[in-house]
């Protein structure tokens, strides 16, 4: 099985990661994605992005080198928020893609499964959210499984499976068990499902071995997949609610002489 998608990386905007949006592109476009979804961290998480850089997502490509980029976020519950998310909804209605998730210092440390629960099943319903990341992470953020993938299947929001939940190296390893029984129940209950990099660093866009070997086990097939192909994003996302500025960073292809994008030449690119 392929996947020609990644629904899940960050760039040095997110505080901890390492990498550009470019060089996250370059390193897609290398690895044969054809679309990936930029979601740097709210600012709830420590070192997370601030509202104006969110607001300033539409200044980026649609497209650079070939491949599309949907420029979202990953955002935080919160308890204190009109909304429940640390990102307003006037915000979030504009941006392509929307990922939220629980995530350590953001008020949710205190392993209170109901709280959890609770926090979530506000977020899934918000017609604005695509999908919960790494909803498995029993170790550091419990919730009701049942309510959970309920919810997310009334809602048709993606729910994700996470390679840093099953890579040995990952922060949510000791939590692997609890994301396999997500998704388990997601394919039982028919919930849309991602596999996601979670990437950091630009080398770990697209990489999903981990994941993909447990979903493969489970009884996945591609088609179950949600990020299997651009193709497969595009259709689920626009049948859940217009994207309005889906295409107005416009269609990017850096020169062959790269010297003039490095010397920062107001030629550098080609828009079409």
């Amino acid at each position: 099985m392929r996947l020609l998608a990644d629904l899940h990386t960050h760039t040095v905007a997110s505080g901890h990661a390492y990498s550009t949006i470019t060089e996250n592109v370059h390193c897609a476009r290398a690895k044969g994605i054809e679309l990936i979804a930029m979601t740097d961290h709210g600012p709830t998480v420590p070192q997370g992005a601030h509202l104006w850089y969110f607001w300033n997502l539409k200044a980026l490509p649609t497209v650079l080198d070939g491949v599309r980029i949907l420029k979202g976020c990953e955002a935080n519950a919160s308890m204190t928020s009109d909304n429940g998310i640390d990102l307003p909804d006037e915000l979030l209605c504009l941006m392509d893609f929307v990922a939220v998730g629980l995530h350590p210092l953001s008020g949710f440390d205190e392993r209170d499964r109901v709280k959890n629960t609770e926090a979530l099943l506000r977020v899934i319903a918000n017609p604005f959210v695509d999908q919960i990341t790494h909803p498995g992470n029993e170790d550091e953020f419990p919730v009701d499984l049942t309510a959970v993938i309920e919810a997310a299947a009334k809602h048709r929001v993606i729910l994700e499976l996470n390679d840093h939940s099953f890579a040995p190296s990952g922060s949510r390893s000791a939590s692997s068990g609890r994301e396999r029984e997500f998704a388990e129940a997601s394919l039982a209950a028919g919930v849309p499902v991602s596999i996601g990099s979670d990437a950091h660093y630009a080398l770990h866009v697209g990489r999903f071995d981990a994941a993909l070997a447990v979903a493969e086990e489970i009884g996945f097939t591609e088609a179950d997949i949600i990020n299997r192909s651009a193709e497969s994003v595009m259709a689920h996302l626009l049948s859940r609610r217009e994207r309005p500025t889906l295409d107005v960073g416009g269609v990017w292809e850096w020169p062959a002489d790269r010297s003039a994008a490095q010397s920062g030449s107001a030629e550098a690119g080609e828009v079409r």
